[in-house]
């Protein structure tokens, strides 16, 4: 089941932010965890971040694997998922991500969701940046995926993501086995 595209409609009674997720928050489930109450009432839809492009170039200590993290890249594109959130939850946000132990850093960028353009969308980027991608643990892979099927991310791209998230496994494994030897 995938959500289809909504038109942003605030409530005048409640300050709200956008939201860009790349990564385990394009899962309402999963982001639900963190932020305490339902997020997929305010998923708006699949989303297009241009001029950058993913890598797992950052380890979680929390979740002992490699993590997403988005690059700054011309010809690139991310997909994603945008949300618009209560003004609320800015700070759970802020602290899923890590920015107080500087992991991640808020960074605005516009993304593109049906047919319009957003602007001033949040989004997290990685501070310290690693030299070479890390493998991402099998549960950060699945909820990754599951949150990229659910929302309604372009087939190839699930398929590319989930190829690289593979490949990235497979080479971490052949590293151990010939650790090992």
């Amino acid at each position: 089941m995938s959500f289809p595209v909504r038109q942003a409609a605030p409530q005048p009674t409640e300050a709200m932010f956008y939201y860009f997720a790349y990564g385990s928050c394009m899962c309402p489930v999963d982001l639900k965890r963190s932020l305490g109450e339902k997020t997929h009432i305010y998923v708006i839809g699949p989303a297009q971040l241009k001029g950058y492009r993913l890598g797992f170039y950052s380890y979680s200590p929390l979740r002992k694997s490699g993590v997403l993290d988005i690059i700054k890249d011309q010809s690139g594109v991310v997909e994603g998922v945008l949300y618009q959130l209560p003004w609320r939850l800015s700070a759970h946000l802020d602290e899923r991500e890590g920015v107080l132990q500087n992991w991640y850093r808020q960074e605005i960028v516009n993304v593109f969701s049906g047919d319009r353009l957003y602007q001033n969308v949040r989004t997290y980027v990685v501070v310290d940046k690693l030299t070479e991608e890390l493998a991402p643990s099998d549960w950060y892979f699945n909820v990754v995926l599951r949150g990229a099927v659910t929302c309604g991310l372009t087939e190839q791209y699930c398929w590319n993501l989930f190829n690289h998230m593979h490949q990235l496994q497979q080479r971490y494994a052949h590293h151990q086995l010939l650790r090992s030897a």
